[in-house]
């Protein structure tokens, strides 16, 4: 197999441990950076870098970050067009990172979500954290074009920061009702194919804003009932992933998924699991090679 690998640096360490978990497989692993990839379209439709044609390649694995996302797509897009199966494709990417879209999609698709509601601005945030059942909340900031802010937000000091912080950006925002009391967890797992490959449960420090939920908080190994594993693999394919990380809140009235991200790291998750998660990832990508 001839794997592409699409990241900014082949030091990041799930470029690294998917790069080296191919190698050992046998495979022939390229690491390219997106922005230096060249697409020709027309009579000699093909892909460059370095201004040199590229040699065919039997799959790619985007890792697109959100500040390069616009270009990333359009490459990963040009990979799907030339016929080379992707893990992930870039409709599903672009839906994931667009939070209020991957949200109607998971609605739409009879997956359960948390109450949420979407706003232009910022200006009347109590009542609009009235509306999805008060407080705690998550409070997402609409920017696909760049590093997702989601803040977590646990009592009225930690609300009033996040008014003043989302108000001086000005963006968009999805305020989402988020459930954290006793017997309830919020649970992430890694969907690769048609399986659940890992779950653990994530214990973020209270009163914290968060740049992202897992920043400063604790994961843990857990198991869970089958049902679960379908809902997180329902999830993925309903926003058009092969690979994903599912966020959801294990409670009382049921699970809800809250969040979908396509570009999952591994370090963390493998920190908490003692799993090696790259295998099965490269694994999947094995599969579509030979399909």
């Amino acid at each position: 197999m001839h794997l592409t690998i699409l990241s900014r640096k082949p030091g990041i360490y799930t470029t690294r441990r998917l790069a080296q978990t191919a190698r050992l497989r046998g495979a022939r692993v390229r690491i390219l950076d997106p922005l230096r990839v060249e697409v020709r379209l027309g009579e000699d439709t093909g892909a460059y870098y370095g201004r040199k044609r590229l040699p065919s390649t039997d799959v790619v694995v985007p890792r697109i970050a959100p500040s390069v996302q616009a270009y990333g797509l359009a490459v990963v897009n040009h990979f799907e067009m030339m016929g080379v199966p992707t893990l992930n494709g870039a409709a599903g990417i672009a839906a994931s990172r667009n939070k209020m879209r991957a949200l109607q999609l998971l609605a739409a698709g009879g997956v359960p979500v948390p109450p949420t509601v979407m706003a232009a601005n910022a200006s009347e945030l109590k009542a609009l954290v009235e509306l999805v059942g008060g407080l705690p909340v998550l409070i997402k900031l609409l920017t696909p074009s760049e590093r997702p802010l989601v803040m977590l937000c646990e009592s009225l000091q930690s609300m009033e920061a996040a008014l003043e912080t989302v108000l001086s950006m000005g963006h968009n925002l999805v305020v989402q009702r988020y459930v954290r009391r006793q017997r309830e967890r919020d649970l992430r797992a890694l969907v690769v194919g048609e399986e659940v490959t890992a779950w653990v449960e994530r214990r973020p420090r209270p009163g914290r804003l968060l740049h992202t939920l897992a920043r400063g908080a604790k994961l843990k190994s857990v198991r869970v009932p089958v049902s679960l594993d379908q809902l997180a693999v329902k999830a993925a394919r309903v926003v058009g992933l092969d690979i994903a990380a599912v966020d959801l809140l294990e409670a009382a009235a049921g699970p809800m998924v809250f969040d979908v991200n396509s570009s999952p790291g591994l370090k963390e998750l493998e920190k908490a699991t003692g799993k090696d998660l790259a295998l099965p990832i490269v694994g999947r990508a094995e599969e579509l090679a030979g399909g």
